[in-house]
């Protein structure tokens, strides 16, 4: 099981006990009994949990968790070493949680966050924050394929590049990558940005719906009923403020890495071209 290290620091009421962070070692503990921590947090009402329909509030102050006289331990922040590739760390997080994971992660890692801040200092494998609701989901690193897939809300920032199917069936998530994405990203995309700092690969938002996708570099080519279209005010602003929101928003800020800034005038958008909406005989091969 794991315990509360020297780092952590504590204040001690009659009645209450606040730690400000946990840390897990998963070279000694399991991800479940992580996981197992987190859900607590959701489970207990912490903070409120935010979901599609709210944003998250702040974590409930320590009063308004004690039960019968008992203290509760109400971490702020948990902290994980040593994650060694494992799968579905930090996945179904509830709650308005910091998550600091140290090193690179498997599968799902953050998958169905809604309300939680999970930072991954490395990189990530399939499916990062895949299915999301609600938070904030960082990988510092690369990530790899089907990151955010079918996201329902909340920002994922991917500071390297993501592969292939980044942003597949995305219906409502944020997404934005500073580097390149890997072919059939935005796939079936239904809602959401995805900005991409870099490269987009082939078949870029093949069957899209009503996602918006900005591109900075070079497109490979553009998939079924996917087009570019005009960049207005509105959508540069809109593209600011992602950008502002992932870090990546101050051009000629120094270049260290997640810290180089963009200017919206160097993108392209594109979407849908609204004509596969409804299936046609004589549309057959396009799909």
């Amino acid at each position: 099981m794991a315990a509360l290290t020297g780092a952590d620091t504590a204040t001690s009421r009659a009645d209450t006990r606040v730690t400000d962070t946990r840390t897990f070692d998963l070279s000694t503990s399991k991800v479940r009994e992580l996981n197992a921590a987190l859900h607590a947090l959701g489970a207990s009402g912490v903070g409120g949990v935010g979901g599609a329909s709210g944003q998250p509030s702040g974590l409930a102050r320590p009063s308004d968790r004690v039960a019968g006289g008992v203290a509760d331990v109400v971490p702020a922040a948990f902290e994980v070493l040593r994650p060694q590739g494992a799968h579905a760390i930090a996945a179904g997080v509830n709650a308005p949680v910091t998550i600091d994971i140290r090193g690179h992660v498997g599968y799902y890692c953050a998958g169905m966050n809604d309300g939680a801040t999970v930072v991954v200092h490395g990189n990530a494998g399939t499916g990062v924050a895949e299915n999301m609701m609600s938070g904030l989901v960082r990988v510092r690193g690369d990530a790899s394929q089907s990151a955010g897939a079918t996201a329902h809300g909340g920002l994922l920032v991917i500071e390297g590049s993501a592969s292939m199917r980044c942003g597949i069936s995305m219906k409502g998530v944020d997404i934005v990558v500073g580097g390149d994405i890997g072919p059939m990203s935005a796939f079936m995309a239904q809602a959401g940005r995805l900005v991409v700092c870099g490269d987009a690969g082939d078949g870029l938002g093949d069957s899209i719906y009503e996602a918006r996708i900005y591109v900075r570099g070079k497109v490979g080519s553009l998939g079924a009923d996917c087009v570019e279209k005009p960049m207005r005010d509105e959508h540069r602003a809109e593209l600011a403020e992602l950008l502002t929101a992932a870090g990546l928003g101050e051009p000629g800020k120094p270049g260290e890495p997640g810290e180089q800034g963009y200017d919206p005038a160097e993108f392209r958008r594109y979407g849908s071209a609204r004509t596969l909406y409804h299936f046609a005989a004589h549309n057959s091969d396009a799909y």
